[in-house]
Formats: structure tokens, sequence, C-alpha cells
């Protein structure tokens, strides 16, 4: 899988945070915690990377968007704390994909018993 060390180290210090914190947090602690989690990992990381959104071939964006996480420049990382997720939350993660011009993306949901995730790869494995 491509990126599997990287998203391997990514998914290892959520179950971390989650095991730590459990549920019922703001997404902004998860975050903090995962960014703190994510150091000790060894992995370089930005938050909050704010990307411009075009529409068709207008050259002025129509709005903004921000990724929780972009990793080692090749992984975006959208966290959620959340009872539940459903395909809206699928389809922002492969929306930020495309608009950010990534191949892999990791969903992350802290807000369940179980910490959920979901790799995205798009254009092959």
């Amino acid at each position: 899988m491509k990126y599997e060390d990287i998203t391997g180290k990514i998914i290892g210090a959520a179950m971390e945070v989650h095991k730590t914190l459990g549920n019922g947090f703001q997404e902004l602690i998860y975050q903090r915690a995962l960014a703190y989690e994510m150091q000790m990992a060894g992995l370089s990381f930005a938050r909050e990377v704010e990307q411009a959104i075009y529409y068709k071939k207008s050259e002025e964006p129509v709005g903004k968007r921000r990724a929780d996480f972009v990793v080692e420049n090749k992984v975006l990382v959208e966290i959620k704390a959340l009872t539940e997720m459903d395909d809206v939350h699928y389809a922002q993660l492969l929306n930020y994909l495309k608009a950010y011009k990534f191949e892999v993306g990791l969903l992350i949901n802290f807000g369940g018993k179980n910490l959920v995730f979901k790799r995205f790869v798009l254009g092959g494995i």
C-alpha cells in the first residue's frame, strides 16, 4: 500500500490518543493530542493547512478549506469527534484529496467507543 509506513504510524498515534482520552472530547482536543503523538513518532506534519477551492476554471477561489493535518507532505489527515460517520464525511475527505492534490488520506473518528479510521487512496492502491 502506498505510504503504508506513514499511515501506520499515524494510526498507531491515533490509537494511543483514543486509548488515553477515550471518547467525548471536542475535535480540537484530539487534534492537539494527535499532534503530540505524531511528533513522538517522528513524523513531520503541518496543522490546519489552508487550501483555496476553485470552481471550474475560475481564477478566483470560491472559498477555502483547512485540512487538519498534512503529514510528511504525502498524507492528508482529517479527524472527527462524532458518534457516527456517514457518506458525507467520506465525500469530504475525497474532495480534500482532490483539492490538495494528494493520493492518500486518512479519516479518523475519535467520537465513538472505539477508534474508527478509514484509509482513502485516489488512483490506485
